[in-house]
């Protein structure tokens, strides 16, 4: 054997494989069985990848369940967002968010229902370390920019100059996590959808 052949053999095969999407499928698994409950044999499973290809890439079970918070801030967890920056008019704009969220909290194919950072990352914060501040800095960056499209509509003059930007988009989010809480709970899409005019003037007051 070489020293070429030698190096080659401690160096291993290089990885190939989508990192989002083996990361997707690593959230979809702590998503349903929690942080403690999913195992690597059931991460690997569903990751489609071997234990030494996972640590090679990852490092450990925290730092992959990490890598997947982020990975679902970046695509999934801005759904409503998307749908609120996608509408021009705010009042259309407010209700997309909201029809968004109810939409992904009772019709998602994937078998979990809600938001991954409620339903799973909110109970895991405090108990694995680093979570906490990526939760933190979700629910900041969400606030920000809920918030600046409100100032941008006050600099239009679509909104009145003393709208409380902050508060309304801090409200929003709180009726965000509402509504997952009552789709988990059963509660059907058309139950939550009943209320959508009275929630958007709630939020736009006489705006809306």
């Amino acid at each position: 054997m070489t020293k070429n052949d030698v190096v080659k053999k401690k160096v291993g095969r290089p990885i190939s494989f989508d990192r989002n999407k083996v990361l997707i499928a690593a959230m979809r698994v702590f998503w349903a069985k929690g942080y403690d409950g999913a195992s690597m044999k059931d991460l690997t499973k569903a990751m489609g990848i071997n234990g030494p290809s996972l640590y090679a890439e990852f490092g450990d079970k925290r730092e992959l369940y990490l890598a997947a918070i982020e990975c679902y801030g970046s695509h999934n967890g801005c759904a409503p967002l998307n749908a609120f920056e996608g509408e021009s008019d705010i009042k259309l704009a407010v209700r997309a968010f909201l029809v968004a969220v109810i939409e992904y909290s009772t019709e998602n194919g994937r078998g979990a229902l809600g938001c991954f950072l409620g339903s799973c990352v909110a109970t895991s914060a405090g108990e694995v370390e680093g979570v906490r501040e990526l939760l933190y800095e979700a629910i900041q960056d969400t606030d920000k920019r809920l918030s600046e499209r409100f100032e941008f509509e006050k600099s239009k003059g679509c909104l009145p100059a003393d709208f409380p930007s902050v508060e309304r988009a801090k409200l929003m989010l709180d009726l965000r996590q509402g509504y997952v809480f009552r789709a988990r709970s059963g509660v059907s899409p058309t139950e939550l959808l009943s209320d959508i005019a009275f929630r958007t003037k709630l939020i736009l007051g006489t705006c809306a």
